[in-house]
C-alpha cells in the first residue's frame, strides 16, 4: 500500500522540475513541455471531495483478510471496502516481486462501478496513495480520447485508412503533411491504435477536428474535471497548445495532459459501458463501533452519457487492436503465440514515456475483458456464471534497468481475475520472491511462475532487465 494524497511522483514529469528536453513518449523522443508550467498547477491542486460519510477514511491503514477488506474511519467507524482480498493479494504480489520503484493498479467491475483491486505500490520512500495521483502523463492513452473524437466529430471509423511516414522518435510539422513519395506506409485507424502510431492521429487530428472538439471530448471523458470517489482525487489535467503542431503532437499523446490509474480504469470502463460511465465505488458499506450498519453505498451510479455507444464500439474495436497484434501482443501471448487469457478478448491502450534527466521510465496499460462474449472451446467446461467484465488501469514506474511493464502486471492481474471466475485454460499467477538485483546485472530476473506450463523465457516485456525503450 503506498498513500498521501496529492505528493507528486518520484521524479514526477508533469511537474515543473522537469526540463523541457527532458521526456520521451512512446516513439517519441521530442521536447516535452512540464505540464504545470501549461496548465498552472491545476493537476497538482484539483482534488474531488469525498462523500461526507467517508471523510478522513484512512486507506494507508487497510486491512486484506481472507475474506474482506477493511478501513478504519473516525469516531472507531470501519468502511467494508468492495475490495476482492485474493485479486488485491496477486496484484500486490506482482508489484512487490518485480521490487519496481512505483507502480499501481486499480480493477473495476464495468457494471457496478465497484473497486476490486485498489493497490499502490512504493519500493522506497513514505506510502503514497498512487491510485489518486493524476501527475504522470497520459502519454498513448491519450490516443483513446483522440479516437473518440475523431468517430464522434468526423464520422471516422476503426477501418479508416491512412498512410503516412515519420513520427517514430519525434513529430515535426512536415510529418503532418502527406506526401504520397514518403508515405509508404498504410494503415487502418484501428491498427494506428494498436501499434501507437503517432503520425496517423496528428494528422488525422489536425485535418478533421476543431481543437474545441478534441477539447470537448476530452471534458467528457473526465480531463480537466474532478472524478467522484470516496477519497479525493486529482484532476487528470489537458492542455492545447494554439499552434497547429502543438495541437497534433498533444491530439497524438505526445504531452500536455496527466492522468490517475483510477481515472484510466473510469475511462476503460466507459468504453466498454458503451459510452455512459459509472461512478467508481471502493466503500460498501460503513459500520459504527458496535458494528451497525449506519451507511450503504448508492447503487445507482450510472453518470451522463460522455460518448455515443457507437462510438464507444469502433474504439473497443480499435483498442482489440493493441492485444491482437499491437503493442501488447507479447505481452498477453507466450513465444508460440498462446494466448495468456485463451478466447477471452482484451481491449487496451498502452502508454510510454522516459524522463532521462531523472532516471524514470514511466509504461501504463488500461483496458477491459472480456471485450466481447467468451467462446469455450469444444470439450472445455464453462464456468457456471460468465464471468463479469472489468476495467483495468495500470501505471508502472521504472528505473533505467526494469523487469516489468505495465502491460505485463494487466496481464499477471486479468489473469487472476479470469481463473478466479473459472474461465478455461485461465491459470493462476504463482508467486515467488524475486532475489535482490543489483543496478544494471543482465541475468534473468524470477517471472512468475505459469501453473501448468514452466516459467516463459524473455520473450515478453518485462521478464529480464532490458534498457529502458519505448513500446
Amino acid at each position: 500500500m503506498a498513500f498521501g494524497v496529492g505528493v507528486p511522483l518520484v521524479g514526477v514529469l508533469a511537474v515543473a522540475t522537469c526540463s523541457h528536453s527532458s521526456l520521451r513518449a512512446e516513439g517519441v523522443h521530442g521536447e516535452l513541455p512540464s505540464i504545470s508550467k501549461l496548465v498552472g498547477g491545476a493537476a497538482a491542486a484539483a482534488t474531488a471531495p469525498a462523500p461526507s460519510t467517508l471523510a478522513g477514511l484512512e486507506l494507508a491503514k487497510m486491512t486484506v483478510g481472507d475474506t474482506a477488506a477493511t478501513a478504519p474511519l473516525p469516531e472507531k467507524r470501519v468502511a467494508h471496502l468492495t475490495i476482492d482480498p485474493a485479486l488485491q493479494r496477486a496484484a500486490d504480489g506482482v508489484m512487490a516481486m518485480h521490487h519496481v520503484p512505483e507502480a499501481s493498479v486499480v480493477l473495476m467491475d464495468v457494471a457496478t462501478g465497484k473497486i476490486l483491486v485498489y493497490a499502490s505500490h512504493v519500493e522506497k520512500g513514505p506510502a503514497r496513495d498512487l491510485c489518486v495521483e493524476a501527475t504522470a502523463p497520459a502519454a498513448s492513452v491519450f490516443k483513446i480520447v483522440t479516437a473518440s473524437s475523431l468517430v464522434e466529430h468526423a464520422g471516422l471509423t476503426a477501418d479508416h485508412r491512412e498512410c503516412y511516414s515519420g513520427g517514430e522518435q519525434r513529430l515535426n510539422e512536415k510529418d503532418l503533411v502527406p506526401d504520397p513519395k514518403r508515405d509508404r506506409w498504410c494503415t487502418t485507424l484501428a491498427g494506428a491504435m494498436g501499434r501507437s502510431i503517432n503520425t496517423v492521429f496528428a494528422r488525422l487530428a489536425l485535418h478533421h477536428l476543431k481543437p474545441a472538439q478534441l477539447e470537448g471530448t476530452a471534458r467528457t471523458l473526465g480531463f480537466g474535471s474532478v472524478l467522484p470517489f470516496d477519497v479525493p482525487v486529482q484532476a487528470s489535467a489537458e492542455h492545447f497548445p494554439e499552434d497547429q503542431l502543438g495541437f497534433a503532437r498533444t491530439a497524438a499523446g505526445f504531452w500536455n495532459t496527466t492522468l490517475s490509474p483510477l481515472h484510466a480504469a473510469w475511462l476503460s470502463a466507459t468504453i466498454a459501458r458503451g459510452g455512459e460511465p459509472v461512478r467508481p465505488v471502493l466503500v460498501s458499506e460503513v459500520a459504527n463501533d458496535s458494528g451497525k450498519v449506519v451507511w450503504t453505498a448508492p447503487t445507482s451510479l450510472a453518470q451522463k452519457r460522455a460518448i455515443k455507444q457507437s462510438t464507444a464500439e469502433a474504439v473497443t474495436t480499435m483498442m482489440e487492436s493493441t492485444v491482437s497484434d499491437g503493442t501488447s501482443y507479447r505481452a498477453f501471448h507466450d513465444p508460440k503465440g498462446a494466448a495468456f487469457l485463451p478466447n477471452v478478448g482484451v481491449a487496451g491502450k498502452t502508454g510510454t514515456l522516459t524522463d532521462p534527466t531523472n532516471q524514470r521510465f514511466y509504461t501504463w496499460f488500461t483496458g477491459f475483458a472480456p471485450s466481447h462474449p467468451i467462446v469455450v472451446a469444444e470439450g472445455d467446461t464453462p464456468a457456471s456464471t460468465p464471468p463479469r467484465q472489468v476495467a483495468i488501469g495500470v501505471l508502472v514506474v521504472n528505473n533505467p534497468t526494469w523487469t516489468i511493464k505495465a502491460n505485463l502486471l494487466a496481464r499477471e492481474v486479468l489473469r487472476a481475475y479470469f481463473a478466479e471466475q473459472k474461465v478455461p485454460n485461465v491459470t493462476t499467477p504463482q508467486l515467488r520472491a524475486a532475489p535482490a538485483k543489483a543496478a544494471g546485472e543482465d541475468d534473468e530476473s524470477p517471472n512468475p511462475t505459469i501453473q501448468g506450463r514452466p516459467a516463459q523465457p524473455s520473450t515478453t516485456p518485462g521478464t529480464k532487465h532490458r534498457r529502458q525503450r519505448g513500446s
